[in-house]
C-alpha cells in the first residue's frame, strides 16, 4: 500500500541521512512477539514492524536492512553508536533523552496476573506497601512502572522468560507484563488472573537518533507524516490482520 503522493518529496539529503548510501538499517527488537511474531526463511525477523520498516524503505526507495537486538534496552542503547538509522521500538521519556520518536502506529496494553487466592482485584491496589512486582527491566512498560510505583517493591530481571519464573519461584504478589504474555502465562500458573484495565499502553513508535541538525528535524518530520498516513490509510491495520496479531492495536 502506497501513498507518495499524499507524502513530502525525498530530498537526496533527507534520504541521505535516513538511508546513508542508499540502505535503511532498521533496528528491530526480537523480543516483542507481537511485532516480530515469526521468521523469514533465512531466518530474518517477519511481523507488523519488519513490515513497516519495509514499507518507509520502499516509499524512500532504498534498500533495507535489518538489524535485530535482542531486546528493547539493547535497541535503545545502540542509538548513540550509529548501529541503526530507524529504530522500531516503544516511545518512552527515558529513551526519548537519545531518540526522536513519532507519533505510535500501535499501542500494546500493559497490565498484572496476581497468583491464585490473591486479595488484588485493581490495578490501583498493586502500588502498596508489601506488594512484590516481577518485572523485565527496561522494557518500555518496565521503565513506566520505574517512573511510577512509588510503594510497592520492583522486581526486575532480565527477560520475560526470567521474570515469570522469578514470579513462580519468589511466590511475588503481581506479574507486569504486556496484555498478550500475561494470557498465555496464566496458563501455566493455575488460579492466576490477569487484573481487569491496564495500568499503562507501549507506544510502538519509530525513533531516530536525537541531533539538533536541521535535516534529523525534517526526517522526524517526514516519518511522522508517513505514520500517520499508515495509520490513517488503514496500512497498520492490513499488518495486524496479515500477521494474526492478538493483542496489538492502531493507536
Amino acid at each position: 500500500m502506497r501513498f507518495d503522493s499524499d507524502l513530502d518529496p525525498v530530498s537526496p539529503a533527507l534520504r541521505e541521512r535516513l538511508a546513508p548510501g542508499g540502505t535503511l538499517r532498521a533496528g528491530i527488537n526480537l523480543s516483542n512477539f507481537l511485532l516480530v511474531s515469526a521468521r523469514t526463511p533465512d531466518g530474518g525477523p517477519a511481523g507488523v514492524s519488519p513490515d513497516m520498516a519495509r514499507a518507509i524503505a520502499d516509499h524512500l526507495g532504498v534498500a533495507l536492512r535489518y538489524v535485530p537486538y535482542a531486546s528493547p534496552a539493547l535497541l535503545a542503547d545502540a542509538a548513540t553508536r550509529g548501529e541503526w538509522d530507524i529504530g522500531l521500538i516503544g516511545a518512552e521519556p527515558q529513551r526519548a533523552e537519545t531518540i526522536a520518536f513519532t507519533p505510535a502506529y500501535a499501542e500494546i496494553e500493559a497490565t498484572y496476573l496476581v497468583p491464585a487466592g490473591s486479595p488484588l482485584t485493581d490495578i490501583a491496589e498493586v502500588d502498596a506497601p508489601g506488594v512484590r512486582i516481577a518485572v523485565t527491566a527496561r522494557t518500555a512498560y518496565g521503565l513506566w512502572l520505574d517512573r511510577n510505583i512509588h510503594k510497592a517493591e520492583l522486581v526486575r530481571t532480565a527477560t520475560m522468560d526470567e521474570t515469570l519464573s522469578d514470579f513462580r519461584e519468589k511466590k511475588l504478589e503481581a506479574l507486569a507484563g504486556l496484555r498478550a504474555r500475561l494470557i498465555s502465562d496464566v496458563a501455566q500458573l493455575p488460579g492466576s488472573r490477569i487484573l481487569d484495565g491496564r495500568f499503562m499502553a507501549v507506544q510502538q513508535a519509530i525513533g531516530i537518533a536525537r541531533n539538533a541538525d536541521a535535516e534529523t528535524a525534517r526526517a522526524v518530520t517526514w516519518l511522522t507524516r508517513f505514520v500517520a498516513l499508515a495509520k490513517a490509510s488503514g496500512l497498520v491495520a492490513e499488518l495486524i490482520r496479515k500477521h494474526g496479531v492478538e493483542g496489538l492495536s492502531v493507536a
